[in-house]
């Protein structure tokens, strides 16, 4: 019988990545999984689907494309990557300012969380499936998104906490989705965590004095994995013309809002962190979603128009909104009962002056695939 892996980096499934040694490592914290369990608007969630309506995918209108992302993944570059080793810094945790210690320790437990959600719901395809192309694929990304999690968390234990994955897969709550709603939101979420991830590496790159964990230093191949799963559901979307056409454009353009309006206003609770990057939130914002847009132009038929007089305005007050509901939850109380009402509706009024703003509509280009550009 072989001996269970001692890290996640040399995983090639996702049932591997999860027995490795370093998932089970003795630090654990309460508090980081709870703060992990929570299920709000701005929190990672943890998703279930119609699995049978996946399984029975049909990839031969991009069978030529398929075939080459599979083999690229299937090649596997980043194997043993994603551990520490001379690059990796000492960090003195204690030393920190303490407002950037708990924004960047929330920074690793969110992105921790969102990695492992991926796992869990790809991980829960391939068991399922029958579809050797659909469970392929989804048995790939899982073992990625593993990988990441695992060492998401080996970065945390060195501030002597971590978050406990098997306890989440059983105890988090899970939120059902349509497949089709599924393809959006994970599109999005890859392709802007890859815009996201890419933004900080080659910012960090011109100014590395900002550079103040060296996880940063591991950013350019997460976010390429990032791109590739991103890749794989622009492909599971061309596979069927309706999924981004007709009356789905309307759902679309309400996927590609609130993914960019709740990253807007999450980097905004984060002002220590984006501070040491040497980053303003704002611009940050605006860089990401010019690149998420770029991307998504491969897929769908609309992208927001981010440069129209409302966006940054109506994106303020959806931020100022959101800080009055947590004001309300701070409170407590009937006051803070009805601020939190009042915040709710201002952020509900915010959200559809958004959607309103007219999209900008292109045509799709026939060229599935892309690569990593920035």
């Amino acid at each position: 019988m072989n001996a269970p892996l001692k890290h996640t980096a040399d995983a090639t499934t996702a049932e591997e990545g999860l027995a490795a040694e370093n998932m089970h490592a003795p630090v654990d914290s309460k508090t980081a999984t709870e703060v992990a369990m929570r299920n709000t608007l701005l929190t990672p969630r943890f998703y279930t689907t119609d699995f049978d309506e996946m399984d029975a995918i049909d990839v031969t209108p991009v069978r030529k494309d398929w075939d080459e992302l599979i083999a690229q993944m299937k090649a596997d570059p980043n194997k043993g990557h994603f551990r520490k080793n001379e690059d990796w810094d000492h960090i003195d945790w204690d030393g920190m300012e303490p407002e950037l210690r708990a924004e960047f320790i929330d920074f690793l437990i969110s992105s921790c969380t969102a990695e492992f959600s991926g796992c869990v719901l790809y991980k829960e395809m391939k068991r399922r499936g029958s579809n050797s192309d659909i469970t392929t694929l989804f048995q790939l990304m899982a073992r990625d998104e593993a990988r990441h999690a695992g060492f998401i968390n080996d970065a945390l234990r060195e501030a002597g906490i971590a978050v406990n994955l098997g306890f989440l897969t059983q105890k988090k709550k899970y939120t059902y989705f349509r497949p089709k709603f599924i393809y959006y939101a994970t599109y999005l979420s890859e392709k802007i965590g890859y815009a996201r991830y890419i933004t900080i590496y080659r910012h960090l790159e011109k100014h590395p004095e900002h550079r103040f964990h060296p996880i940063f230093k591991w950013f350019k191949e997460w976010c390429n994995d990032e791109f590739s799963h991103g890749e794989a559901f622009a492909l599971l979307m061309k596979t069927d013309p309706k999924l981004t056409s007709g009356r789905n454009v309307w759902w679309i353009k309400f996927f590609l809002t609130a993914v960019y309006g709740t990253m807007f206003v999450r980097d905004h609770q984060r002002p220590a962190f984006h501070a040491a990057l040497g980053v303003d939130p704002e611009e940050y914002a605006q860089s990401v979603f010019e690149k998420t847009s770029a991307l998504s132009e491969q897929v769908f038929p609309i992208t927001l128009d981010i440069d129209h007089p409302a966006w940054l305005p109506t994106l303020r007050k959806l931020q100022a909104a959101n800080e009055q509901i947590a004001e309300g939850d701070r409170q407590g109380g009937l006051g803070g009962r009805l601020k939190r009402l009042a915040g709710s509706a201002k952020a509900a009024a915010a959200f559809a002056r958004l959607y309103a703003i007219p999209a900008k509509r292109h045509e799709v280009p026939v060229q599935t695939r892309l690569e990593p550009c920035y």
